[in-house]
């Protein structure tokens, strides 16, 4: 690994690697920055052009939002392209697997509403996500929040008749229209995703930590109780809807699933996102406007505490 770029960026260490792509933290010489540089190939392994490349980076671009991760800059290298983002230390995922850094109830509420404004923010502009999850959400300095990583986000229109995968989001977020192999979907997934980050801020643990989709499902049903055609008509349509059988399940309260310090405003919020049929889970500006954000100051950071 070459130690500068152009005269500009100084690699300091490698800091995470994912499916598209190596992150290493680096300095800015030019401004004495630290920043994080996300090398990604424009290519796949097949020799076609990489789309989650090209997503992101047309995401990031229509996205001016201070819960967003701002794209800083990008440049060509051997392997293909360096977008350089600011230097975030820490993600949701690592908080919450970290003990000695517990979330205060304010913090929670904090962070749900950084994450719902940013939500708010790209589906407005017409952009889902759809891979919403702790890992992908980046906490400054500030205890800031930054929703990150767009390799699977789409531009789409409520008013387009689209077709997209259901192999999308990691599988403990992934909302059951896509368990079920749905192709026509919406931001709603994000929405379902939101509610299970939410739950697992509460919890300290994922809501529905399958290992497989099967089992994915099952634990879904466990505590929903098997989805009723009565309440989500369009399931009986779902690909694999029919495919798949589950025992009788009554489902569980949230009372029982949630620790007994959980408030009623928290379990509501949960109970909104947490919906089988899209169609009844509430959107991003309707979860701000419930109960437990109406006492939050305007700006959402007055309200949060160092970690």
């Amino acid at each position: 690994m070459a130690d500068s770029v152009n005269g500009r960026y100084k690699y300091l260490q490698k800091i995470g690697e994912g499916v598209h792509g190596m992150v290493l933290k680096a300095q800015d010489l030019t401004i004495g920055k630290v920043v994080a540089i996300k090398k990604v190939s424009l290519r796949t392994k097949h020799g076609e052009i990489s789309l989650s490349t090209v997503r992101e980076i047309k995401a990031l671009q229509h996205c001016e939002c201070k819960y967003i991760m701002s794209l800083l800059d990008v440049f060509p290298d051997m392997t293909g392209l360096s977008l350089v983002f600011e230097f975030m230390p820490h993600t949701l995922y690592s908080i919450l697997k970290n003990d000695s850094m517990p979330l205060s109830r304010s913090t929670i509420r904090s962070y749900a509403s950084m994450l719902l404004h940013g939500v708010n923010y790209m589906h407005n502009i017409g952009i889902m996500h759809r891979d919403i999850k702790p890992a992908n959400l980046l906490i400054d300095e500030n205890n800031v929040l930054k929703i990150a990583d767009f390799g699977l986000a789409r531009i789409y229109s409520q008013n387009e008749d689209k077709s997209y995968s259901p192999q999308v989001a990691s599988r403990w977020y992934r909302a059951p229209e896509l368990l079920y192999g749905s192709s026509k979907y919406g931001s709603a997934v994000d929405m379902w995703a939101i509610g299970c980050v939410f739950a697992e801020m509460l919890r300290r643990v994922p809501l529905f930590n399958g290992n497989t989709d099967i089992e994915q499902l099952a634990l879904v049903i466990k505590i929903l109780g098997n989805p009723n055609i009565k309440d989500w008509p369009e399931i009986n349509s779902l690909p694999d809807f029919k495919k798949i059988h589950f025992s009788h399940s009554k489902g569980e309260s949230w009372q029982n699933v949630f620790p007994t310090c959980t408030t009623a405003n928290e379990i509501a919020l949960v109970d909104g996102l947490i919906q089988y049929n899209p169609k009844k889970r509430l959107t991003a500006a309707e979860t701000l406007n419930l109960d437990y954000f109406t006492q939050f100051d305007g700006d959402v950071r007055k309200s949060t505490s160092k970690i």
